[in-house]
């Protein structure tokens, strides 16, 4: 009788626990140097800070252990390591500005764990969302547009990205439209991917598509510029079709699809540039940053440039904790963040940091490999590439790589709803390494003697006392 064994694999959590211990140490001693930097002391309520931390991330330890045993055993380390590197600097510029930053970043934070943990805790299988696809198009699409919504949408700095509800609560609701659109195209591409990778002719060596396939990518491009017109957001905008031509290139494997998006994206970026004046703005301080007349009037490149100088005062080792001047560029814990860590902790740390987003990128895209469905292949592949392509577009506008976008750096910057959207995110991606990691039953070989196999072209030998050959299934003599 056969039975079925299952393979002994383990599980992770006791170096999840290891590295977690180490990621949130990493987090207290910073904002300790911090306090030690600015006022010669550690700050009166850093064990409290340190404690409530440490507690936050075994609540997740623990969830996991529960939920999701098999979760990757990197992802929570990694990512505890940067919100709170991120808390501390958020820490350090409030010490400078007088201003209380960091609490209400603290307060999102546990808000953001307490999320993500829940959505491990109810959402058992994450081929359950599938059944959402179409319902997550619509709740995407109605998250874009609610800034515009009249009594809710409000308008900052020239781009209309936010909704009020009171005096307190404010939300980008853009950050949460990128996971709910993430599951839709995941769930569209899955089923449609064999029409849109196999149709279509070839010209120059390259599979293009058949027109008629072209309308998904046409509808997201009609939204991302609609995003672009009415919103002035450049940054949703391109993370937007960013994502969605990724996802597509991981569906189809087509280098084709690439490119037209890059088309597409580039004659609506110029088109809205030359129509829409905050957008045209942008494109002037990317391109004429040092400029004396761009860089002094009004909503110029000065915040730019300070960033740059900022970034080159700190040097290779940085000016330490507490000892630089961040301050000094506006919006220095949210859109800035990168010049801050930067000027005081150098090229060094800088590099630090972007090392811990390769990593989780890295584990997130092995998930994807790993992971045994081709909605979960998609789902989790999109979602580790629209993090690491929002790092991207955040490092390149301050380092003037690309125009200046406006987005935040996921888990670092100030920020509630980027918070609680990355955080989901990461409780997605430890959901499907759940799936991926989880060893699968085998059949173990029939008790009893092992069957002799004849040799290939052998003639089987008779058992004893039969001398006639028994009948064929089938009736076959």
């Amino acid at each position: 009788m056969a039975t079925v064994q299952t393979l002994r694999v383990r599980s992770g959590r006791g170096v999840e626990l290891g590295l977690l211990l180490l990621a949130v140490a990493v987090g207290w001693a910073s904002y300790a140097l911090v306090g030690l930097g600015t006022a010669g002391r550690v700050p009166a309520g850093a064990l409290r800070y340190g404690l409530g931390m440490a507690a936050m991330g075994l609540g997740m330890h623990l969830v996991l252990r529960w939920r999701a045993r098999y979760a990757d055993p990197v992802i929570l380390p990694v990512c505890v390591a940067i919100n709170g590197i991120g808390l501390a600097m958020i820490y350090r510029i409030d010490v400078a500005d007088h201003t209380d930053y960091a609490a209400k970043q603290l307060q999102w934070t546990a808000i953001s764990l307490v999320l993500a943990a829940l959505v491990l805790i109810v959402l058992k299988d994450h081929r359950t969302l599938r059944r959402y696809t179409y319902t997550a198009m619509v709740a995407g699409l109605a998250l874009l547009v609610s800034p515009l919504l009249p009594g809710i949408g409000k308008a900052v700095y020239g781009a209309r990205i936010w909704v009020h509800f009171g005096s307190v609560v404010q939300l980008q609701p853009a950050e949460l439209a990128k996971i709910a659109l993430a599951m839709f195209f995941a769930g569209y591409l899955v089923t449609n991917r064999d029409t849109l990778a196999l149709a279509g002719p070839r010209v120059l060596g390259m599979q293009l598509p058949r027109l008629r396939d072209l309308g998904p990518i046409l509808v997201v491009w009609v939204v991302s510029v609609a995003v672009l017109v009415f919103q002035g957001d450049l940054g949703t905008s391109l993370l937007l079709f960013g994502l969605f031509v990724a996802m597509l290139y991981l569906a189809t494997e087509r280098v084709s699809w690439v490119l037209i998006g890059m088309v597409l994206f580039g004659v609506g970026a110029w088109g809205a540039a030359v129509a829409i004046p905050h957008v045209g703005a942008r494109f002037t301080i990317w391109l004429h940053a040092l400029d004396p007349t761009v860089y002094a009037k009004p909503g110029g490149s000065w915040q730019l440039v300070q960033g740059l100088f900022g970034l080159a005062s700190g040097g290779l080792f940085g000016t330490g904790w507490g000892q630089g001047r961040p301050e000094i560029v506006t919006f220095a814990q949210s859109d800035f963040i990168v010049t801050s860590v930067g000027e005081e902790l150098g090229l060094t740390g800088l590099v630090a940091i972007l090392l811990l987003y390769a990593v989780l990128t890295e584990r997130g895209l092995r998930t994807a490999i790993g992971v045994r469905d081709g909605f979960g292949k998609l789902l989790t592949g999109g979602l580790a590439f629209v993090m690491a392509f929002q790092v991207f577009v955040v490092v390149g506008g301050v380092t003037r790589i690309i125009p200046l976008t406006g987005l935040t750096t996921p888990l670092l910057a100030y920020g509630g709803s980027s918070l609680l959207a990355n955080w989901v995110i990461v409780a997605l991606l430890l959901r499907t390494s759940d799936d991926a990691r989880r060893p699968t039953p085998v059949a173990a070989p029939p008790s009893g003697p092992t069957p002799v196999v004849p040799a290939p072209g052998a003639i089987p030998a008779m058992p004893a006392g039969d001398d006639q050959p028994t009948e064929r299934p089938g009736g076959a003599q």
